[in-house]
């Protein structure tokens, strides 16, 4: 979504960064008394980078996701996939599923479509290009390491959602039904090309490297 931005533009708004505190797990304000949900993937260890084939550079699939420490009365689950380092106001939202079962234990690799014409069978609400989708990761080149926080939400109840709801729908009903809840971080970053190594220093590269 943010690829086309040129690299320049990427590093001079490399401090501006929505921020962790932002992502939906960190201001419902529920966190306090919350059973811990264990989010995981086989694909990547929490914080660690995600592989290219999950990401715009690659083919852009969805993670495979696990998750285990589902309270008893967990009816529904919600998850929400947000860069906690966009150059934005607050977190891209790169998808939203709602309605999974607690029994289902996870979602294999590519489980949430990555375009409005597909249909794996899930509940999934808008992101942020406001697609029905999976919107792989895809920072703009030059702003740094960008953090992915995949958020898993345990309801007791099953709400009724829209067709395709957006983040303050999905908010909204996390801040009346959810009763634990899970993190899992992915970070992907393209590299600044202005930026090489020599001898061991890290030197500007090209024009920037006069004066």
């Amino acid at each position: 979504m943010l690829e086309n931005l040129p690299e320049a533009i990427g590093r001079a708004l490399h401090g501006v960064r929505a921020g962790l505190d932002n992502i939906v797990f960190n201001t419902l304000g529920l966190r306090e008394g919350m059973a811990s949900i264990e989010l995981t993937s086989i694909a990547f260890a929490d914080h660690a980078p995600l592989p290219p084939r999950y990401t715009a550079d690659g083919e852009g699939v969805s993670p495979p996701l696990q998750w285990t420490g589902l309270p008893a009365g967990a009816a529904s689950l919600v998850l929400i996939v947000e860069d906690a380092d966009s150059p934005t106001p607050n977190p891209l939202v790169h998808a939203i599923v709602v309605g999974l079962q607690a029994e289902d234990g996870g979602l294999p690799e590519g489980a949430i479509a990555s375009s409005d014409d597909e249909d794996t069978g899930l509940h999934v609400g808008r992101n942020s290009s406001l697609q029905s989708a999976w919107l792989p990761p895809d920072p703009p080149p030059g702003h740094g390491v960008h953090r992915y926080a995949f958020q898993l939400f345990a309801l007791a109840g099953t709400p009724v959602f829209s067709e395709a709801p957006g983040r303050d729908e999905v908010f909204d009903a996390l801040k009346e039904h959810a009763i634990a809840s899970g993190l899992l971080i992915g970070s992907f970053e393209r590299p600044d090309s202005s930026i090489k190594i020599e001898e061991g220093r890290v030197v500007p590269a090209g024009p920037l490297a006069a004066g």
